[in-house]
């Protein structure tokens, strides 16, 4: 099946990608939506700059489409961007938001398109692991009791994984940040070309929430 997938940068996306990939797909294209508003109920918005250097690693082509990110409004911006490729189905990464699953099935079934959701419904903590054993995985954003400053630009691996699963048991942290308890960006996965570097960065924090702001990053050879 000919599939263009929904990128945020971040590693369900990407993970949704490499299964597909996995499992004979063919994926075309890249979709990044850009939200003018950080509060989208659809979109993420924090260093979406990052997704032209990963179509860029893995030499898939990206198409944008800039949103008003107002909720409800936002699905016609993913309408137009979808109608500019042709394909048999969308790749998404979705997990257990129903919002957001049942909008984007809702589109593609008025364009006639198939939804590609290998990530639906599987369990956080097994799929974080999977996930950690092929992409690197940092952290970029957090918003919830137990994530501190400290987290941010933090890889995802197994020492982390075990911290996430005491915070899961003590304030109900999501293993995967299905909550927006946190957000991430993928610096390498399997069908990556070439992997990202991050050059310079800077750190946002607000009291209780914050990012890592990537300002400058730039591809370089796998070893």
């Amino acid at each position: 099946m000919k599939l263009a997938a929904l990128v945020s940068g971040g590693k369900d996306s990407i993970f949704a990608i490499y299964k597909a990939l996995q499992e004979g797909h063919e994926v075309t294209h890249l979709i990044n939506i850009i939200p003018a508003r950080d509060d989208s109920y659809m979109y993420h918005s924090i260093n979406l700059h990052m997704v032209e250097l990963i179509s860029a690693a893995c030499g898939i082509p990206l198409v944008q489409q800039e949103s008003s990110g107002i909720k409800e409004l936002e699905l016609d911006d993913l309408t137009l961007a979808l109608k500019k490729v042709d394909v048999d189905g969308v790749s998404v990464g979705a997990i257990e938001s129903q919002y957001q699953a049942g909008r984007v099935q809702k589109i593609c079934d008025s364009l006639g398109l198939k939804v590609y959701a290998p990530l639906w419904h599987r369990d956080p903590e097994e799929l974080l692991t999977e996930m950690s054993k092929v992409l690197d995985i940092r952290i970029v954003r957090v918003a919830a009791d137990g994530l501190d400053k400290s987290w941010l630009g933090r890889p995802i691996n197994v020492n982390s994984i075990e911290h996430l699963k005491a915070l899961n048991k003590r304030y109900m942290v999501h293993m995967a940040g299905e909550g927006g308890e946190y957000e991430t960006v993928v610096l390498d996965a399997p069908f990556f070309k070439k992997r990202i570097e991050i050059v310079k960065s800077e750190v946002e924090w607000q009291g209780d929430t914050g990012s890592l702001k990537i300002l400058e990053a730039k591809l370089v050879d796998k070893n």
